[in-house]
């Protein structure tokens, strides 16, 4: 999970620990990096990441969901928890 922010976005400042408390609860084994456009911005233009926030989640290195500006962490939550779920709950076998 890669959460993009603003030094001055204030929904950014608002959002990140009520983010942190649900992926701790809820999604503990994933990944989660920030990343302040404004000092890395070569960052943001690499994944197309022209406002903030915007929250992009990979799962297997593959892009699987982009949230921007305005949505609710129940979305999100329930956006994770079907493939989260496969990806993390059950055992890998290998043939």
């Amino acid at each position: 999970m890669i959460w993009f922010t603003g030094p001055e976005c204030r929904v950014c400042q608002g959002l990140k620990p009520k983010m942190g408390e649900l992926v701790a609860s809820r999604f503990p084994r994933l990944a989660c990096h920030q990343i302040d456009c404004a000092k890395t911005p070569e960052a943001a233009a690499q994944h197309q990441v022209f406002t903030v926030p915007t929250l992009l989640v990979f799962f297997e290195g593959q892009p699987f969901l982009r949230k921007t500006r305005s949505f609710s962490l129940a979305e999100l939550s329930a956006d994770l928890e079907r493939p989260y779920s496969l990806f993390f709950q059950y055992p890998v076998k290998v043939f």
